[in-house]
């Protein structure tokens, strides 16, 4: 058998070196995100397009900026205040835009905000709460307006959203 004395128990690394490998994770951390930050904050960041006052109304990506007149219009939709099925007594209010590939007649826009009221009116309050609620709400909304307008519609934008 060995003797207790002859048998000591095993250290870890000391104090000293214990904070230099913390100090070096730490640096190391923050220059990992400082760089990927950077290398994420210059990749596929918005362009800039100049717009001339008459298509102040438009949205326009950068290859249709030649060639005005043509590309994404945004719309924004008259508010939509109405109950909603349940609670009966619960009230919603909507500020809602839609993007369409090009421009589009007026009337289109007031068959697809008279869609959206009569799909918002049958909404019940478990269907709206949470995230994915929303997400869910916003892609009935969406789904829609491009069955409304024959595909012209490509997005609905939430401005606001008021439950009382």
């Amino acid at each position: 058998m060995a003797n207790v004395e002859q048998v000591q128990p095993r250290k870890g690394p000391s104090l000293a070196i214990q904070a230099a490998m913390l100090l070096f994770v730490t640096v190391a951390a923050i220059g990992m995100g400082w760089l990927s930050g950077g290398y994420l904050k210059g990749v596929g960041g918005p362009v800039p397009v100049p717009v001339a006052p008459e298509n102040e109304g438009k949205v326009m990506e950068p290859a249709a900026a030649e060639s005005l007149g043509a590309g994404p219009t945004l719309v924004a939709l008259a508010p939509i205040t109405t109950n909603i099925a349940s609670p009966a007594d619960t009230w919603i209010r909507m500020e809602l835009s839609v993007v369409y590939d090009g421009p589009q007649p007026p009337a289109m826009s007031e068959d697809i905000h008279q869609d959206l009221l009569a799909l918002v009116r049958t909404l019940k309050m478990h269907q709206m709460e949470g995230a994915s609620g929303y997400q869910h709400l916003k892609a009935d909304l969406e789904e829609r307006a491009s069955i409304r307008s024959q595909g012209h519609a490509k997005q609905i934008l939430i401005r606001t959203l008021l439950v009382e």
